[in-house]
C-alpha cells in the first residue's frame, strides 16, 4: 500500500510538470580579425593612419580607461592607446 502512494505520487509529479520548453539562440562566431576593422593591439595613430579621422571619438571613461572611436561601419575600442576590440555596425 505504502509503495503504490509512492508510485502514484510520483506519476501526478510527473504528469504536472509537463515538458520542459526553451527558446535557442544559434550564432555563428565572428571572426576574430577582419581586413575591414582594425585589429587588436594596433595604435591609436596606426588605426587613423589606416582608417582616417572618426566620425566620433568618445572619450575615455574608467580604469583602466577605455576610449571608443565610432566609424560609418564599425567601432573600435581602445584600452590606453591600443584596440582590444572591434565590431561592426549594426544595421
Amino acid at each position: 500500500m505504502r509503495s503504490s502512494r509512492w508510485i502514484l505520487s510520483v506519476a501526478v509529479a510527473f504528469s504536472l510538470a509537463g515538458p520542459a520548453l526553451a527558446d535557442e539562440l544559434q550564432m555563428t562566431p565572428a571572426p576574430e580579425a577582419s581586413s575591414d576593422r582594425p585589429a587588436r593591439g594596433m595604435s591609436m595613430d596606426k588605426v587613423e593612419a589606416t582608417y582616417g579621422a572618426p566620425s566620433r571619438r568618445v572619450p575615455a571613461v574608467g580604469e583602466p580607461p577605455i576610449t571608443r572611436w565610432e566609424y560609418p561601419g564599425f567601432v573600435v575600442y581602445f584600452e590606453h592607446n591600443l584596440v582590444i576590440h572591434s565590431v561592426g555596425a549594426m544595421s
